[in-house]
């Protein structure tokens, strides 16, 4: 399956160079030369130097020429390949797929402990604490990781998450599924903006006197986590149902650390760009990956059975 990614990536890096207009005199090597070779040195796990190397390359992908280590890391550190590969992200990621139920959750990207990156953080993960930085991603029903951020590991994820909801598409009845950390008014009604709703179980109820808020705290906190609030009291059984659906995004972060090894940034890649950058790349060859594996199941559902 590995061609058929590769070929993918390398058709759709094609036609974005195309499509998009540059200015000033031409590089001696293209922008397409310089993104495939960044998309192959990540998907092999190796860094910037490795992809200046004739010998790492073989049948998939093999350039004429290679800039030297200077010229590939100043190229790929300018702001018009940050663009492309922006442009190639949301090529494959099916950004017009009508998705009206997404998933919302955070993987850390942790460094080590004694790690010398200034932009890396100290925070909270599953079972205590932990040094590095971390995924904010909205994901569709179709396991594609759409909207994106990676912010120091102390960012708290409804902040993150706040400014995500900036980039959602209009979804009539569009319906955002994530865990209790996201429960928050201001993203309740920050998501209201693009005609979605939230649902996560419901945080701090355990103070909540008799079970009933206070008029005034129900006023202040908004009608979308009224409505909350409402699902969960009449309709508990339900909700809990429709929560089991965010277990895909945990399915989509397994793939991406296991198939891709795209668990953490590997040593060479520290201050929060390179990060992003790293991680950004992961992103679009897992999308690229889901694109290939449902082309490969509808032409088996489509392929006539011999006898």
């Amino acid at each position: 399956m590995d061609r058929e990614i590769w070929v993918l990536v390398r058709k759709t890096v094609k036609r974005v160079c195309r499509g998009f207009e540059f200015y000033g005199r031409q590089p001696t090597f293209s922008h397409q030369q310089i993104m495939l070779m960044y998309l192959w040195s990540v998907w092999q796990g190796a860094c910037l130097n490795w992809a200046c190397d004739k010998s790492h390359y073989g049948d998939l992908f093999r350039p004429r020429q290679l800039p030297s280590i200077s010229q590939f890391r100043r190229r790929v550190a300018e702001e018009v390949f940050q663009s492309l590969l922006l442009k190639v992200h949301l090529a494959l990621a099916g950004v017009g797929f009508s998705s009206p139920v997404k998933y919302l959750d955070g993987k850390p990207q942790l460094v080590s402990p004694v790690s010398k990156d200034p932009d890396a953080r100290n925070g909270h993960i599953s079972g205590g604490y932990g040094k590095g930085y971390k995924l904010h991603a909205m994901i569709s029903e179709n396991r594609r990781i759409v909207i994106w951020s990676v912010m120091p590991l102390n960012v708290a994820e409804q902040s993150v998450a706040l400014e995500m909801a900036a980039f959602l598409e209009p979804t009539p009845m569009g319906l955002l599924l994530a865990d209790s950390n996201y429960d928050s008014a201001p993203l309740h009604k920050c998501l209201a903006v693009s005609d979605h709703r939230l649902l996560t179980p419901l945080k701090a109820q355990q103070r909540v006197k008799g079970g009933e808020h206070h008029p005034v705290t129900l006023r202040q906190m908004g009608s979308q986590r009224r409505e909350a609030l409402e699902v969960w009291k009449e309709h508990k059984d339900l909700a809990r149902y429709v929560m089991k659906a965010r277990n895909n995004a945990e399915g989509v972060f397994s793939v991406l650390s296991m198939a891709l090894n795209g668990g953490s940034p590997p040593p060479w890649v520290r201050r929060l760009g390179r990060v992003r950058r790293w991680v950004g790349t992961m992103i679009i060859l897992y999308n690229a990956r889901v694109s290939v594996q449902e082309k490969l199941a509808a032409n088996e559902i489509g392929s006539p059975h011999m006898n």
